[in-house]
């Protein structure tokens, strides 16, 4: 009967990770560039207690890795010069104090000595990793569809976007981006195109997420029940046992 218990129990353990992650992603239904995620599973085989004609091995449920969707967010229109989004695969690099990070939230502004920064002050990265720099009194900026940022006819950098040829490498690093933990170096991403003047919502779809939520909400309440009714079995069978014949 413990077999049983153990199961159930691997199961919930499983379940209550699952929903973390849906409330994540309901959390950050309106953050910027915000890529939906779930939760892989896999068997994990062990010896059980002894049990004349149980099976062997056990496979108890185990949390795997969290699969990520890098799908396209639909963009909104916004109209602030310095708000950019990536329309196709691709990354905005920013540098750190960790390090580069990338991330597809476009919300960036000046500094005080005019570097293009993001919400939380790190440097926008050009696309050969420089800093960029815009002049406020230069005028208006324009930014092209690969990058280019113009004021009038003086070409201030082109904002980089990079992409992986394996984007499970990217790792999340908080606010809202991602670190290189591989040894896989970034590409130029080509195909791309940048859309000023616009951001990329999350590819969160909240009707489908709080549809997963209640499913898991349910098969935790099954499981619980099948874990209420194998030790109620176990504990009549001791007391028959025990009891004097």
């Amino acid at each position: 009967m413990d077999n049983a218990l153990y199961v159930g129990l691997s199961r919930q353990m499983v379940l209550r990770r699952e929903m973390d992650i849906i409330a994540n992603n309901i959390a950050n239904v309106d953050t910027n560039g915000f890529k939906v995620e779930s939760l892989m599973q896999k068997t994990d085989p062990a010896e059980p207690a002894v049990t004349f004609g149980g099976p062997r091995p056990v496979k108890f449920v185990a949390a795997d890795l969290v699969a990520r969707d890098f799908g396209q967010g639909a963009l909104n229109k916004t109209g602030a010069p310095l708000d950019m989004a990536i329309e196709g695969e691709g990354f905005f690099q920013v540098q750190t104090p960790n390090g580069p990070r990338f991330t597809r939230d476009g919300r960036f502004t000046t500094a005080p000595d005019g570097r293009l920064v993001t919400q939380q002050g790190y440097p926008v990265l050009s696309d050969g990793g420089g800093e960029i720099t815009i002049d406020a009194e230069k005028g208006q900026v324009s930014i092209g569809a690969d990058g280019t940022m113009s004021q009038g006819n003086e070409l201030v950098g082109k904002v980089g976007m990079f992409s992986f040829a394996n984007q499970s490498a990217l790792e999340k690093s908080g606010d809202n981006a991602f670190r290189n933990s591989s040894n896989l170096q970034p590409q130029q991403a080509e195909t791309a195109k940048l859309r000023q003047g616009h951001l990329e919502n999350s590819n969160v779809k909240p009707v489908l997420e709080i549809t997963r939520m209640v499913e898991v909400s349910r098969a935790y309440e099954s499981t619980a029940r099948m874990i209420d009714n194998a030790a109620d079995l176990s504990r009549r069978s001791v007391e028959r046992l025990g009891r004097t014949q």
